[in-house]
């Protein structure tokens, strides 16, 4: 809306000019006047031409910050997946989960069908089919986060001083049955400092499906059962190269 603003001032001042010009100065002044319309057209030009471009550049700068934060977030979920895979649960204790990767295992299975006879009593049996689950072997948690940088997750890129907050919780899936849920999220404006403030605004108030909607980056969730991140697809093109 500014932008056209801009355009519309512009176009009006020109033809304010040109009819001062026209109207009321002599003609042999208006080559001053014409090198003052010069001067104005290439002021207006650059201020369009920076109107056009700031939201360009904010967008590619934007990306590149939450790119950096995303890959993070994406440590600590997977983190977390392996811990409830171990545990049954999710924790908040962040060093845990950094010990866990350091020295936990976990059990390899395989699962079987078994035809198992039943005796249902007065001489009579049935054969039914029953899953049997037997460990095979161990593999260590690190082999998952081999070449990434988990012990640094937990630290914010680009705010180094600053760490993300790490919730657990509980949601109700169905009546009486609880299951576990966790939450990892920074805000958005700390790391969109120095950027214009009211792209900024926009930003963080962003509700768009193909962006990061809401004033956080996060994973996670403790209102419904997710290990989602509330970034788009977009985000995930490097996952294959990780």
């Amino acid at each position: 809306m500014g932008l056209l603003g801009l355009i519309l001032a512009a176009v009006l001042v020109a033809v304010l000019i040109a009819f001062v010009i026209v109207k009321y100065l002599p003609l042999k002044l208006r080559w001053i006047a014409s090198i003052g319309l010069l001067f104005l057209a290439v002021f207006l030009g650059m201020k369009i031409y920076n109107g056009i471009m700031q939201p360009i550049n904010f967008n590619k700068d934007k990306v590149q910050r939450y790119s950096n934060v995303v890959r993070n977030l994406k440590i600590i979920r997977d983190a977390e997946v392996k811990y409830y895979e171990a545990n049954g649960s999710y924790t908040k204790d962040k060093n845990l989960l950094i010990m866990f990767i350091d020295s936990s295992s976990l059990a390899l299975t395989v699962t079987n069908t078994i035809v198992k006879t039943v005796n249902r009593g007065g001489g009579i049996t049935d054969e039914i089919e029953v899953k049997v689950t037997d460990t095979i072997g161990y593999e260590t948690v690190l082999k998952y986060f081999k070449n990434r940088d988990y012990k640094n997750m937990f630290k914010v890129p680009g705010l180094e001083e600053i760490e993300f907050s790490l919730e657990v919780g509980t949601v109700e899936k169905v009546q009486g049955l609880l299951v576990p849920t966790f939450m990892a999220k920074t805000p958005k404006q700390p790391l969109l400092a120095g950027m214009n403030e009211s792209l900024v605004k926009q930003e963080i108030e962003q509700l768009d499906s193909d962006q990061i909607k809401g004033e956080f980056v996060s994973v996670g969730s403790l209102e419904e059962v997710t290990t989602a991140g509330n970034w788009p697809p977009s985000y995930d093109k490097s996952d294959k190269k990780e």
